[in-house]
């Protein structure tokens, strides 16, 4: 179900617990300010989630409450994420849902790095 990216940060939603250690992931990647792990669910042969390590909401809460140095270490660890997982040279999709009209599923800023296969349009045209 969709979520309000408004919303305060809940602390019990599932890419929190992700953090904490509490569920497992597949782990492609970690430094300081990102977690990277495959999704559970893939929608493309390649499909990886990249998270922030800190307490944001959405692509909105993190540009406007971050540090520079979690923005830059995010933005470059999803840099990185796509060149491990050679993805740069065929192309792949960068992809964040922002709040309810956006689908955001989980209350915590994430994108999706989609790859493997060529992705055919962006939205249906419906």
């Amino acid at each position: 179900m969709p979520i309000d990216a408004t919303l305060p940060y809940d602390d019990a939603n599932i890419f929190a617990r992700i953090l904490r250690g509490e569920i497992p992931c597949q782990k492609v990647f970690e430094d300081d300010f990102a977690l990277a792990f495959h999704d559970i669910a893939p929608q493309a042969p390649i499909h990886i989630l990249v998270i922030p390590k800190g307490r944001y909401v959405s692509w909105d809460d993190f540009s406007a409450t971050a540090s520079e140095a979690e923005i830059a270490g995010f933005v470059r660890a999803v840099g990185q994420v796509a060149r491990d997982n050679g993805l740069v040279a065929p192309g792949y999709r960068l992809l964040a849902n922002i709040g309810a009209h956006g689908h955001q599923e989980v209350p915590h800023l994430h994108v999706h790095l989609f790859g493997g296969r060529p992705l055919g349009a962006m939205l249906s045209r419906g």
